[in-house]
């Protein structure tokens, strides 16, 4: 989707990197994990660790996450997930929900921020 619809997925800026909304999508942009909202914030987790990673991170430099559910109700299902990337970097959090994505198979987009921590 970056090229068809011009945006990036990261941008490093120095030590900064912005994750944009990540959806839940395979490498063909078909939505993973359909009507469940574990496997896809998992999805959306392993694509976020693919660009940090991209940008010379990774998700121990993580400092926010925004969890965007089309369900507050599942909150606590996209947590459970997120906590399997987030554990030991323990980001600040923002969990709010919204009527619908684009895609409506999507019940979860995640953005993150990082700070790539000096050498020491």
């Amino acid at each position: 989707m970056e090229e068809i619809v011009g945006f990036s997925r990261a941008v490093r800026v120095g030590p900064f990197i912005a994750v944009g909304g990540t959806a839940p999508v395979d490498s063909e942009g078909k939505t993973v994990g359909v009507g469940d909202v574990f496997a896809q914030t998992k999805q959306c987790f392993e694509i976020i660790k693919t660009a940090l990673e991209d940008a010379g991170s990774g998700l121990h430099d993580i400092v926010r996450t925004r969890v965007i559910l089309t369900d507050i109700e599942n909150w606590k299902q996209a947590i459970e997930a997120r906590k399997l990337y987030c554990k030991d970097a323990r980001p600040v959090d923002t969990i709010m929900a919204i009527d619908r994505f684009v895609n409506p198979e999507w019940l979860v987009e995640i953005e993150v921020d990082a700070v790539v921590s000096e050498p020491r």
